[in-house]
């Protein structure tokens, strides 16, 4: 496929081997067996804008590929045709074809770059219940789904999730998900801070500290001391 042939030609050992250690490849790390060309992201990026026409079996291609880049410029480019997209039909289809590709939106900025642009935006009209099923999967990355997605929604000043599906995944063990819940419980309280900290009154003395600290960045310090200290 000619676009593969180009982005390997940019394939640069000295980025993949910090790429590598970075998105932690190594051996009972979570991105154990990822393999990556070496190429940077806005290099990705600005191939996928250059390719939004390729058809959806290159794509589909793509983020099967072994590499790390590859995989991100489909889901890129997937993601570029979903935002340029008016037919509803077309939206649904692109949709579809991205959630049955879970299994190589591997890595967290897989995730992050591409979920809340399609699956945030596509669910904002619609039943959301797929994201508590996603949520309670064995799968890192679904779970991580799940939470980011809402990063589209809360941008919109929908909550409606948010904080059910950080619930769910408070006990979780990963470091990942603990950073993801965060995260979002972080924008959200941009939109409304008296919601989010009756959801934190409630929970933060369970939370991993990871999560708390995310969340409450934002915070004040003299609030976000007390937090940290179990003052509130």
């Amino acid at each position: 496929m000619k676009i593969q042939n180009e982005i390997r030609k940019l394939a640069n050992k000295e980025i993949a081997k910090k790429s590598a250690r970075f998105s932690k490849t190594g051996k009972g790390e979570y991105g154990y067996g990822d393999i990556f060309l070496g190429v940077r992201t806005p290099v990705v990026r600005k191939m996928a804008k250059d390719n939004i026409g390729l058809n959806l079996t290159d794509v589909k291609k793509l983020i099967k590929s072994k590499y790390h880049e590859e995989r991100l410029l489909g889901l890129v480019i997937l993601t570029n045709k979903y935002g340029k997209t008016k037919s509803e039909d077309e939206k649904e289809r692109l949709y579809q074809i991205y959630i049955k590709h879970f299994k190589y939106i591997n890595c967290w900025d897989l995730v992050d770059v591409t979920c809340p642009h399609i699956v945030g935006k596509h669910l904002m009209d619609k039943d959301r219940s797929i994201l508590y099923t996603w949520a309670k999967s064995n799968h890192l990355w679904t779970k991580r789904i799940a939470m980011i997605t809402n990063w589209w929604l809360v941008r919109k000043g929908d909550l409606n999730e948010v904080y059910k599906i950080s619930e769910i995944l408070l006990n979780d063990e990963h470091d990942l998900i603990h950073k993801a819940v965060g995260w979002m419980l972080r924008e959200a309280a941009k939109k409304n801070m008296v919601k989010t900290e009756k959801f934190l009154k409630k929970h933060y003395k369970d939370m991993p500290r990871t999560m708390l600290r995310y969340a409450i960045e934002k915070f004040p310090e003299v609030k976000r001391q007390r937090y940290l200290k179990g003052l509130v």
